[in-house]
């Protein structure tokens, strides 16, 4: 039978040897205490008995110890087989001291997770709160002045009514795109697959945005407007995907800027990249900006009416087509987004 370290059986021979050891010890100081012959006589018997009781003894203790004290707790952590196999493992205790060592490792990464989730929570929770607090006050604050007798007053009535359907609208909007995000993260989003070709979505996604561009003298570009690109994806939902990557471009863009879009052919899958010469985000927010909620320019992102999910949702959006989207940024330069889509 071989006999590794940390197992019973090894423990039990050190413990013999040690006690076996101190025996002879003690027997030679009494030789030399005494003198007596008759002590030197027995010790061939004592020792190599000593030796296998010590040996029974600390393996029957050590067994005892193993299934009655560290088995339930190793069960806990590792669920072995059975008992039987647990007691027949002559490396054991070496295996439970690495699982151990590896579940409080694991432990400790879910500890890690849970505080960031926690701390997520809260952050999303005040979001939230927040965004939907702004337009609701502003809708209470128009309400209030009219009741108060600007119902009356007809150059303001009509501009007031106005401007809480601007904020009823925003208030929509964000309940939208999170029932959007918790329909994707619950895997209740089902995906229409169609072949379709990506540079008419995208002329077509120009024309929707035209206006809003427009009122910031910004270009859309398109290189290779006439080559065809049949990708298969859900057509609806990439439209959305590339919606909001334009719009986003918009809002954080400059004035009299520029977005352009470029396709690239990368064999089995098609590249869609999104740059404009934007104000671009600072290198420690790149991290950032798919969560939800998250804007690197606050003011500016509420301004043009964004919600703070638009990113969050085109990621959720392209992972449920088991896509990736990348992002490069240079601060004050601008921003580009690109992501994969599979060819037809």
């Amino acid at each position: 039978m071989k006999i590794e370290i940390y197992s019973p059986a090894r423990i039990s021979l050190l413990t013999s040897i040690i006690v076996t050891l101190l025996l002879i010890i003690f027997y030679f100081l009494l030789f030399v205490i005494f003198s007596d012959k008759l002590l030197t006589s027995w010790i061939w018997v004592i020792v190599p008995l000593m030796f296998a009781v010590s040996f029974v003894v600390s393996y029957f203790f050590i067994s005892k110890l193993l299934i009655h004290k560290i088995y339930p707790l190793y069960k806990i952590i590792s669920q072995p087989k059975d008992e039987e196999s647990f007691k027949k493992s002559l490396n054991i205790l070496k295996k439970a001291n690495v699982d151990v060592a590896n579940w409080v490792v694991q432990k400790n990464n879910e500890i890690d997770r849970l505080k960031k989730n926690e701390k997520f929570r809260r952050e999303f929770l005040s979001n939230v709160s927040h965004e939907l607090k702004t337009p609701l006050f502003s809708i209470q604050g128009y309400i209030t002045t009219l009741l108060d007798g600007g119902i009356e007053d007809a150059q303001i009535n009509r501009t007031f009514l106005e401007k809480a359907e601007k904020n009823v609208n925003r208030m929509i909007s964000i309940i939208q795109d999170l029932e959007n995000i918790s329909s994707i993260e619950n895997g209740e989003l089902k995906l229409n697959y169609e072949n379709f070709d990506i540079t008419v979505l995208i002329r077509e996604m120009f024309e929707m945005l035209e206006n809003k561009a427009n009122k910031r003298g910004i270009k859309f570009f398109l290189i290779n407007p006439t080559k065809t690109f049949i990708v298969k994806a859900d057509r609806q939902r990439i439209a959305d995907v590339i919606y909001n990557l334009l719009l986003n471009s918009i809002n954080y863009g400059k004035d009299n800027g520029k977005t352009t879009v470029y396709i690239h052919d990368l064999n089995e899958k098609i590249l869609v990249e999104i740059s404009d010469n934007g104000i671009g985000i600072e290198e420690k927010y790149l991290d950032r900006i798919f969560e939800r909620f998250f804007r690197v320019d606050k003011s500016r992102s509420r301004e043009h009416g964004g919600t703070g999910l638009g990113l969050a949702i085109v990621k959720h959006i392209l992972e449920s087509h088991n896509q990736t989207i990348y992002v490069k940024s240079t601060y004050g330069v601008g921003s580009s987004f690109s992501f994969t889509l599979d060819k037809a």
